[in-house]
């Protein structure tokens, strides 16, 4: 990164978005300047199609000169996307530190060229440089990620019929989809284990019953066979790239 203080300092950084991105690597540091802390808002974020999300980066840094400024303070994804900071506060609690806090926007209604795209989604890395009075420096790269993901959807579910005889067979439907960033929609997710669960009547948690992987539309379809009352509800545990997801439940009544 090396962008040593001719970079500017953090101070009144805008918010917008820039190609190239060097590409990630490992932390490198001189003397005895380092990031003491860094705390993230959000470990991970889910960006839908509407809301922007917003996430706020803390960072601390120290060395025993006194530290001159942090520079380059930004969100790197993994397409090499940059997101700088659209605002910045920085202090300094003692006179061998600066803490700043920084707060990142990201979305993907379609303004502009760089809004999100699907490549984006996965881990994202906060990349800055603390350069020191002496000259001492820490250029932070890949040690502080963040996680941002596509936002999914589970359709309300539908269990019937409604009511059903005990032993009787119901069928379970629902939809899983997910924000599209190239498009600016939800599309149905293909191909992905979801958990069909049931609480029985009185009771106070969900216990998994099966797996179903949704068709290439992004729908759950299955068969259960109906032994009590209660409420039947899908569930996605997300992905790398992808949030995670609770339908609303379907309550079933026995005749």
């Amino acid at each position: 990164m090396r962008i040593r203080a001719a970079a500017g300092a953090a101070f009144g950084t805008l918010a917008l978005l820039s190609f190239p991105a060097t590409p990630a690597h490992a932390d490198t540091a001189k003397g005895d300047t380092a990031f003491t802390s860094l705390d993230f808002s959000r470990t991970t974020v889910n960006v839908g199609t509407g809301t922007a999300q917003k996430v706020t980066v803390t960072a601390t840094a120290k060395d025993g000169s006194g530290i001159k400024g942090i520079y380059g303070p930004k969100l790197v994804s993994p397409d090499d996307r940059i997101v700088h900071a659209s605002s910045s506060s920085c202090t300094r609690p003692t006179s061998t530190t600066m803490k700043c806090v920084y707060g990142y926007t990201l979305d993907s209604d379609r303004t502009d060229y760089y809004d999100l795209r699907n490549s984006s989604a996965g881990t994202w890395h906060f990349t800055a440089e603390a350069a020191a009075n002496d000259t001492d420096f820490y250029d932070l790269e890949d040690s502080a990620p963040v996680r941002v993901k596509r936002y999914a959807k589970l359709s309300n579910t539908q269990a019937s019929p409604e009511p059903v005889a005990r032993g009787g067979t119901l069928t379970v439907t629902g939809t899983l989809t997910r924000a599209n960033w190239d498009t600016n929609v939800y599309a149905g997710h293909a191909s992905q284990s979801v958990a069909l669960q049931f609480k029985k009547s009185g009771g106070s948690t969900y216990s998994t019953v099966k797996h179903v992987t949704t068709d290439n539309s992004g729908k759950l379809r299955t068969t259960v066979t109906a032994n009590s009352a209660g409420t039947w509800r899908w569930k996605f545990a997300g992905t790398g790239t992808t949030g995670t997801a609770t339908a609303y439940g379907d309550g079933v009544a026995l005749k």
